[in-house]
């Protein structure tokens, strides 16, 4: 028996198990064979789907290879496990599961009493590319289904298994696609979703991807890879960015001299781990390298890395710059939300106030007039605001003003609301913070202190996402009305500390400033 059917045959002890304490089940068959999920009140999951072959031994570093089909019902009770990583303790959404190379695995929510031609809403996680799962609690979409979305999520590959170049691979596969595997990844979870969701009830003509932070800047790849076109039909971008703040972006094999390519950065990975040459010998020897070894101690605290190349300009997925992209109007047409939180870092990304204020060049004194108006000279009261708006809070503004200018519907938001039970100890809404909101997952996050208050802007954050998904506008009976973005009104709405307030933004003269430092270069 091999380890799949093993795993498969203690699934199914398990299914077994369950109905004989009386859990409820629903089928549904794929391309690739059939499913059995739980059922939940009014809401069904299948859960640990395959939507491509283990991405281990011959298949690390390739693209996604086809799922090979089973006969039979697949027990659909359990996540499948999170892309190889290195976790880390503070980690806000917390891995259900174990890392594993072999992930490549998505799970679906949906009305139990399924109809046609629901709206799909597809989430994607973030962790900076190199952590990050879909097995997190407050990624659970019960919510969603129960308000009538498909909801689907998945994962990716991570980290130097997500995005990796070495001249032996450009010699293995000329034509590429090279080195953006985590993108190839998403593209192919797009693609599953394209042919097999109907089966769930879901819409393949209305879907909508959405995602936080490099989840965000993920969906901002997909609207600018001609690779995705076609995949999704609505996009939201929470807390992505849209600018290039982290320099240059990374060629494939072209380097220059403050930026060596991505296949200087495999070259330089594999030294490190023993490994010379760019024949397949070399190829054959990172391929048998240790899952452990190639993480190499890789994550969130570390990512800056010499040997962690990150997302690169392959020429085939990526082959500009969202940023380059937006500009030029050559983004995918479909309609997007997208916003940042009040607070996304509470610490600047610099040593000295003089080291904040230095990207902003001759705007340095009105910078200060600004962000520090009682003078405090402070490096975290000022660094931290700017940081966030140079990142993450301009960049969204960005985003929808470029979406407006090409006659596209956008509506911005800022997500400013924080748990009663943390205001002592945040002022402002963190970084991802507002996650659990969305999904309306907040007694996952804070359990017994969660209060009403909190509950009642998860359910209109929830609500207004939904409305989205159906219909490309937010807004329904019940909450405050968003409206469309407008650069001359330049109105957003306001995740604020009771109810959700749309109003122009008073931030305006700030993140115009850093809009005109941006523009300038």
């Amino acid at each position: 028996m091999t380890r799949a059917q093993a795993l498969l045959s203690l699934a199914a002890i398990s299914l077994w198990s369950g109905l004989a304490a009386g859990a409820a089940v629903d089928e549904a068959s794929i391309d690739s064979g059939r499913l059995r999920g739980a059922v939940a009140g009014k809401v069904v999951a299948f859960k640990g789907i395959p939507f491509a072959a283990p991405p281990a031994g011959a298949n690390r570093w390739r693209p996604p290879q086809p799922v090979a089909p089973w006969t039979g019902v697949r027990p659909a009770l359990e996540f499948g496990s999170d892309c190889m990583q290195l976790p880390f303790p503070s980690d806000a959404a917390p891995l259900g599961t174990k890392p594993n190379e072999d992930c490549l695995y998505l799970n679906v929510w949906a009305p139990a009493a399924r109809s046609a031609k629901l709206p799909v809403m597809v989430w994607i996680y973030g962790g900076g590319f190199v952590n990050g799962g879909s097995s997190p609690a407050v990624y659970d979409g019960t919510q969603f289904a129960s308000r009538g979305v498909v909801l689907v999520s998945f994962n990716y590959r991570l980290g130097r298994f997500g995005f990796f170049a070495h001249p032996a691979l450009t010699k293995e596969n000329p034509e590429g696609p090279l080195g953006n595997y985590a993108f190839m990844d998403q593209i192919a979870a797009l693609n599953w979703v394209r042919k097999n969701i109907s089966r769930f009830g879901g819409d393949p003509g209305n879907v909508t991807i959405f995602g936080e932070s490099a989840g965000g800047h993920s969906v901002l790849t997909l609207m600018t890879s001609p690779q995705a076109r076609g995949l999704f039909h609505k996009a939201i971008i929470e807390s992505g960015g849209g600018r290039t703040l982290m320099g240059p972006a990374r060629r494939l094999r072209e380097s220059s001299p403050n930026l060596p390519s991505a296949e200087e950065v495999g070259l330089a990975f594999a030294k490190k781990a023993g490994i010379e040459g760019q024949d397949q010998a070399a190829l054959d020897a990172l391929r048998k390298l240790p899952p452990e070894k190639v993480v190499d101690g890789l994550n969130l605290m570390t990512m800056q890395s010499p040997t962690f190349a990150s997302s690169i300009l392959d020429g085939k997925i990526v082959v500009e710059t969202p940023e380059q992209a937006f500009r030029a109007g050559r983004q995918a047409e479909v309609t997007v939300i997208a916003g940042a939180n009040s607070n996304e870092f509470g610490f600047p990304f610099a040593r000295s106030l003089d080291e904040v204020l230095a990207p902003l060049g001759a705007s340095r004194e009105k910078a200060l007039a600004l962000y520090d108006p009682n003078n405090t000279k402070d490096l975290r009261t000022v660094g931290g605001p700017i940081s966030s708006d140079r990142m993450m809070v301009e960049p969204a503004r960005f985003i929808v003003r470029s979406m407006a200018a090409a006659g596209q519907r956008a509506y911005l938001y800022r997500f400013s609301y924080v748990a009663e039970s943390m205001r002592k100890q945040w002022h402002g809404a963190p970084h991802a913070t507002e996650i659990p909101f969305v999904f309306n997952t907040v007694s996952a996050r804070y359990g017994k202190e969660l209060t009403h208050a909190d509950g009642t802007i998860a359910q209109a954050a929830n609500a207004y996402w939904v409305a989205f998904a159906k219909t490309g506008d937010p807004n329904g009976p019940g909450r405050p009305i968003w409206p469309r973005y407008d650069a001359a009104k330049d109105v957003l709405l306001n995740f604020a500390e009771r109810v959700p307030v749309a109003g122009p933004d008073p931030w305006r003269a700030r993140l115009d400033l850093i809009e005109a430092v941006a523009d300038a270069k």
